[in-house]
């Protein structure tokens, strides 16, 4: 089992930066594709970034070029860097993990992941 907890949520301005954090811990964290996905009141939950084993990272088209996922095996980490961050990136933020056989699975589909944090909020002003 996985266990997740995200930080690094916060309230900035248009055009700020953020990092969020997630903490795994629980055997095996090396063998999942790691996600992190947002969520507003009122829509689906929608994926932003995802990571394999090896470190092969997808976006959204929303988010390609502002954000960038990584990973910290060492430390049974992953990060999202948000830059030049605008109003509706405004969302719930989650960290996620998918049981991985394969060393390159990328997903961001919800319904593929296994284990969920809590969650960790972001609110962009103008």
């Amino acid at each position: 089992q996985v266990r997740l907890v995200e930080s690094g949520g916060g309230s900035v301005q248009s055009g700020g930066s953020l990092r969020l954090s997630c903490a795994a811990s629980g055997y095996a964290y090396n063998s999942y594709s790691m996600g992190w996905f947002r969520q507003v009141p009122g829509k689906e939950r929608e994926g932003v970034a995802t990571v394999d084993r090896e470190g092969n990272t997808a976006y959204a088209d929303s988010v390609k070029g502002r954000f960038t996922i990584s990973r910290d095996n060492a430390v049974n980490a992953l990060y999202l860097q948000m830059n030049s961050l605008k109003p509706e990136d405004t969302a719930m933020y989650y960290c996620a993990a998918k049981r991985s056989p394969s060393r390159r699975w990328l997903g961001l589909r919800p319904y593929d992941y296994d284990y969920w944090g809590q969650g960790t909020q972001v609110t962009v002003s103008s």
